[in-house]
């Protein structure tokens, strides 16, 4: 297959990812009061919601690199402090996960004030949305508003595109 060609077809398959996603309508008004509740658009956090997750309140993903970034430094000088009934290596990995809907990082979640014993609570939809709007609205107010700027400060910045991918998202969970 030539490049072109290939490049197509992956343009394709991004198209058919964007469109197929049929969200859970509970979920959906769970996301939409979180973001009201966070002074947010809806039609952003549900987007955020569907690129992320995909709508799957379960869905978690390691992340190698930002454990070795962030959370090695804070095991190695000791200032990492384990919850309750959880052991240290355990909230040492489980914060470089992300987790439910909004996909937040753990450790980010530890920094906005998420107490919960265990991070995995934050797969919780209304746990987890209220967290993740926190967080977002945090990335927003940083971003002095530049919703742009708070998609890329939420994604870390990797992905150059990711604004785009996630504000195409949004029209489909705007209210008429």
């Amino acid at each position: 297959m030539h490049e072109k060609s290939l490049i197509f077809f992956l343009f394709l398959i991004r198209v058919h990812l964007c469109t197929s996603v049929v969200p859970n309508p509970q979920l959906v008004s769970l996301a939409r009061a979180a973001a009201a509740a966070h002074n947010l658009y809806p039609e952003l956090v549900c987007a955020i919601c569907e690129q992320e997750s995909a709508w799957n309140p379960w869905a978690i993903r390691y992340e190698p690199a930002f454990y070795e970034k962030y959370i090695r430094p804070l095991v190695d000088s000791g200032r990492l402090s384990p919850s309750p009934g959880i052991s240290a290596a355990t909230e040492a990995r489980a914060r470089a996960f992300s987790w439910g809907l909004m996909q937040v990082m753990g450790q980010v979640a530890r920094e906005h004030a998420f107490a919960g014993a265990s991070l995995a609570e934050l797969c919780d939809p209304p746990t987890g949305l209220g967290v993740g709007c926190r967080v977002f609205a945090a990335k927003l107010a940083a971003a002095e508003g530049n919703v742009t700027r708070a998609l890329l400060l939420w994604n870390g910045g990797a992905n150059r595109e990711y604004p785009a991918e996630v504000l195409a998202r949004a029209d489909k969970y705007k209210l008429s």
